[in-house]
């Protein structure tokens, strides 16, 4: 398909015409809702994401067939600083072990029936450092944004955007505190398990971003640019192009749910069509969902990335859709409902 944005001045353009859920689909989905055989509210939560699911599908009764897991890979400038207590070569070879089949996202894909696919951003040309410049020209930017819009299926039914990328927690911890404040000390956390030294390192580096970028702050589409990476911006474009085509969206950890809130900072509601798949163990992720309104799904302390705990909640959607469009009504069963 042809390049959906050609400047920042589209993206923001699309950002302003978000289409809204379907309000008849939700009161067919809540009117459905109410005559299943079961007590009022006992299915608790997976009768509210059911009708959210049917409101984004445009159908009361919806089902899941098609679930859509993207990675996208990207290498930052910025690891040259210690960041991580990996090399940057470790995304090359891991996006070699995504491919292969061998990734524990891999796994919880086929185990949820999700079709996977891998995109390798310009990995041999990292992001500038962004201590020191911009980590993407406006046409890296728009660049990394099309390629996450181009990489979602408008066949799908549910979205899933993973992400591979040595330093990309510091990455999204500068996005993060470029949104919303506060100190860098704050955002900032293991991510592969760097030391107490480590950490102290991913602050100060943060923080050296933010100064050097504090003309960009108000706009959170230049935050995106000036200190992201080109796979969180794939993954804003794929979100992005998601909510056009009605795919709801299950948000991953710490790095997708930085990336995922430029769009709500730039546009409150973008991520309307979206539910966040789990809580991560990077200490800041928890305080991001609040920031941006969304209850995790599940919280079972993974902190691999990838989009494995969104991934794992596909089975959490997939059961509330079920159970909503599978289960008989009381007329149905022949139920008296008392």
């Amino acid at each position: 398909m042809s390049r959906a944005f050609s400047s920042i001045e589209d993206l923001w353009a699309r950002l302003g015409a978000l289409p809204a859920p379907d309000g008849a689909a939700r009161e067919g989905a809540t009117a459905r809702n109410m005559q299943l055989t079961k007590p009022p509210a006992a299915l608790g939560r997976l009768e509210d994401l059911a009708i959210w699911y049917a409101a984004w599908r445009g159908n009361a009764r919806p089902a899941i067939n098609a679930p859509q897991v993207i990675v996208f890979a990207g290498n930052h400038g910025v690891t040259a600083r210690g960041v991580s207590a990996f090399p940057a070569e470790v995304t090359v070879q891991m996006v070699a072990n995504f491919e292969a089949g061998g990734a524990a996202i891999n796994q919880l894909a086929k185990a949820f029936g999700a079709k996977m696919d891998v995109h390798a951003l310009s990995l041999d040309r990292p992001t500038g450092d962004f201590t020191e410049t911009e980590a993407m020209s406006e046409e890296d930017f728009i660049e990394a944004i099309n390629t996450g819009w181009a990489a979602v299926d408008p066949q799908a039914d549910l979205l899933v955007t993973g992400e591979m990328g040595i330093g990309n927690t510091t990455a999204a911890a500068a996005v993060a505190a470029g949104l919303y404040g506060g100190d860098a000390a704050d955002w900032v956390g293991r991510g592969t398990g760097v030391t107490d030294e480590g950490l102290k390192i991913k602050a100060e580096v943060v923080e050296a971003g933010l100064k050097r970028h504090a003309a960009h702050l108000s706009d959170p589409l230049q935050v995106l640019r000036c200190l992201g990476g080109r796979e969180l911006a794939a993954m804003a474009g794929a979100i992005l192009r998601a909510r056009a085509e009605g795919i709801p969206v299950i948000l991953d950890g710490f790095i997708c749910t930085s990336a995922a809130s430029v769009l709500e900072a730039a546009a409150p509601g973008a991520l309307d069509h979206a539910v966040a798949g789990h809580v991560s163990a990077e200490a800041a992720h928890a305080v991001l969902l609040e920031k941006i309104g969304k209850k995790p799904l599940l919280s079972l302390g993974m902190r691999l990335g990838e989009g494995s705990g969104a991934a794992l909640a596909i089975g959490v959607l997939k059961g509330a859709v079920a159970c909503h469009s599978g289960m008989a009504t009381f007329a149905e069963a022949g139920v008296s409902e008392g």
